[in-house]
């Protein structure tokens, strides 16, 4: 790998919080850039419709784009394996890997590879969704011995909605549900102004925040062998 680490970003097309964010942690890697590729989501929800946009022949058009960038690897920068199953996620990174020979990772795999290697057993959910979709991810998480022992969601299905919940909004949500012995809570949205909030709420409550923006580019970095810890202002996560 070149000393300029490049990271692919795969990003929902209705997405106006993931780049700047991803951006603005990436640039404390000295040398390191992220580049972006879109594919249609505009919804998030259980119908046949909205679980249609993540079919994997879109993504991996997607994946092909940031291939031509010579990115040193491609991430998935998304939630949607919360609700359809974590293996999901598992299969995309493998068809990635096959059709571009460029290495694979995602938010939630990451955000799970964090959980597994602090032993997380009660984990606090923030996200914007709806309570199908929300209670789609706690099954989830208790089929690997995880309970949610809180959770607040904003029941919302627009995408692009997600990114207008004030943050101040989401800092509340984040307090409220750091109670009944949570050793973490995650903010479960790629579309949200949450991963700048780590350090404010985690001196407040005491509990590490595991936003899936930053868990996207600790992946990333971990992938690559590049020490995440170098960044700093954006929570514990990176330290981990």
């Amino acid at each position: 790998m070149r000393n300029f680490p490049r990271i692919g970003v795969l990003t929902p097309s209705s997405n106006t919080a993931l780049e700047p964010l991803t951006s603005a942690i990436v640039s404390q890697i000295p040398g390191a850039s992220a580049h972006f590729a879109r594919f249609k989501v505009t919804e998030i929800a259980l119908s046949s419709q909205a679980l249609g946009q993540f079919d994997d022949s879109k993504i991996l058009l997607a994946a092909e784009m940031l291939a031509d960038a010579k990115v040193d690897i491609i991430t998935w920068s998304g939630t949607s394996s919360g609700w359809l199953g974590f293996d999901t996620d598992e299969r995309l990174c493998q068809r990635i890997t096959e059709r571009t020979g460029i290495p694979a990772s995602t938010a939630i795999l990451s955000l799970n590879a964090l959980l597994a290697r602090k032993n997380i057993t009660r984990l606090a959910l923030v996200s914007p969704y709806t309570p199908d979709v929300q209670a789609r991810i706690i099954a989830n998480y208790k089929a690997l011995d995880i309970e949610v022992v809180a959770e607040l969601h904003e029941n919302i299905s627009v995408n692009h909605d997600f990114a207008l919940v004030d943050p101040a909004r989401l800092e509340q949500m984040i307090q409220e549900t750091c109670i009944n012995g949570a050793q973490a809570v995650t903010t479960y949205c790629t579309n949200l102004h949450a991963a700048q909030l780590a350090e404010q709420v985690e001196k407040v409550t005491g509990v590490p925040l595991l936003d899936t923006v930053s868990t996207t580019v600790w992946g990333a970095l971990t992938k690559l062998n590049i020490n995440p810890a170098q960044i700093k202002g954006w929570g514990q996560v990176y330290e981990w």
